[in-house]
């Protein structure tokens, strides 16, 4: 079956790549532990704000840690097997080296995304991880085996909203050459929604729901495993989200690919 020759050369495709990269081991732990100390520079920020406001309208300082902690996995899983997503809107599509691509006879959006892993999401896995454990530790969060299910839905569902947000963005180099700035503009706003999206003006409110989705990935859905008012319907318009931008992503992407015209052209 096709899917499973995917998976055969996603496997040997990836493992020539983790050979290539532990050649270099300080370079690989030295990215690792950059990204986790990034991490651990968010929470102390979070500790700094709360040392001059007790409860952020309503939120305790454990429920945003939890927060934080539950919009780094999804996050952190878009990093680790799609990083290389951003050369497409940096620089394969200016420099015509997406012709590689074009000539195998696979599906281009696997080829990209099975070059490369990137280690350094580890970090951030990591410390979301820690986070969310935490927060359950302390009995923070509603732990069940329905919310445990849920849990795993909405982060592989906020997992395809994020790579959904930068498939589209970084498809648009097929147009005009070089879209890494407005990609990093688009994905940088993800940081908007580790914090409730009421502590914004309406303006920002609307664009990281509905236009941006990234309230979708962490404080929407967290909402529903920190307190008992909160539907689980939340869960299933996240899905329904990520199936609509991704569908609308991935149209993007691949009529791009049908404009595409190599370097000098």
């Amino acid at each position: 079956m096709k899917w499973k020759r995917y998976l055969r050369l996603y496997r040997v495709m990836v493992t020539q790549f983790i050979k290539s990269i532990m050649q270099s081991k300080v370079d690989f732990f030295m990215g690792l532990l950059g990204f986790f100390f990034n991490q651990i520079l968010g929470i102390a920020f979070l500790y700094l704000v709360f040392e001059q406001i007790p409860s952020l309208k309503g939120w305790t300082l454990d429920q945003l840690i939890f927060i934080y902690g539950f919009a780094q996995i999804p996050r952190g899983i878009d990093h680790l097997f799609t990083d290389n997503i951003w050369l497409i809107a940096w620089r394969q599509v200016r420099n015509g080296d997406f012709d590689r691509y074009m000539l195998r006879p696979m599906n281009l959006f696997f080829q990209v995304v099975s070059e490369k892993l990137q280690p350094d999401a580890l970090g951030e896995l990591l410390v979301g991880i820690l986070l969310v454990a935490r927060s359950m530790a302390k009995g923070i969060v509603i732990t069940d085996v329905p919310h445990g299910v849920l849990f795993i839905l909405s982060v592989f569902a906020g997992a395809v909203i994020y790579t959904s947000v930068k498939l589209f963005f970084a498809a648009l180099a097929f147009w005009i050459k070089i879209s890494g700035p407005f990609l990093q503009v688009a994905y940088e706003m993800a940081d908007f929604a580790k914090y409730p999206t009421e502590i914004y003006a309406k303006g920002i409110r609307f664009l990281i729901t509905w236009v941006v989705p990234f309230a979708f990935v962490a404080y929407l859905p967290a909402s529903y495993f920190l307190k008992s008012t909160v539907s689980p319907g939340v869960i299933g318009i996240e899905w329904g989200i990520a199936v609509v931008f991704w569908g609308i992503a991935y149209w993007v992407f691949d009529r791009g690919t049908h404009v595409y015209e190599s370097a000098g052209n």
